[in-house]
């Protein structure tokens, strides 16, 4: 069994990864004593394509999972 991640996984990642810590990081102390949901940051996700990476590319999203 191959337990690499394949370079279209590993720039998932790093998308990911760069999110939060530009995005998310910043203001997440912040947001949780507020308890602020950030919509915006839904948003920007969805955009980003987080939400589609375990559906299939046959049915509109990136089939990543």
């Amino acid at each position: 069994m191959d337990f690499e991640l394949t370079e279209e996984l590993l720039a998932a990642r790093d998308l990911a990864r760069d999110f939060a810590e530009k995005e998310i990081a910043p203001n997440a102390a912040k947001d949780d004593k507020e308890r602020t949901f950030r919509r915006d940051l839904v948003t920007k996700m969805g955009e980003l394509g987080f939400y589609g990476s375990v559906i299939p590319e046959s049915y509109g999203g990136n089939g990543l999972g």
